[in-house]
């Protein structure tokens, strides 16, 4: 986990589907009202606040009340750790996958 006040490892905020359609869904807009998240999804209200404190406690969901009204935007920023993560693969399968280009050229020859 990075910095950020996080209470929660950004990779558990994005392993489930609902919480990854929650953060596309920020990402689109600048700021999102509550009852306007719970209308994209078929479930509660209740279930929907669940999955934006996941995202709050890694520091992907800020939150302010407006009235009576709560609006969340995106911090994108935790996810750079995720990005970090699938870089390092990234690069391991392409020079593995070299190698195996390799092999299979020597062997032809």
């Amino acid at each position: 986990m990075s910095g950020n006040n996080q209470t929660r490892d950004v990779f558990d905020a994005i392993a489930d589907p609902m919480r990854r359609e929650l953060i596309r869904l920020l990402a689109e807009a600048e700021e999102v009202p509550l009852h306007e998240l719970t209308s994209q999804f078929s479930m509660g209200r209740t279930a929907v606040s669940k999955h934006l404190t996941v995202q709050k406690e890694a520091g992907l969901a800020l939150d302010r009340k407006v009235g009576r009204e709560t609006r969340f935007r995106l911090n994108a920023y935790p996810l750079q750790e995720v990005q970090d993560w699938a870089a390092f693969y990234s690069k391991f399968w392409r020079v593995n996958m070299l190698r195996l280009q390799q092999l299979l050229e020597e062997e032809e020859e």
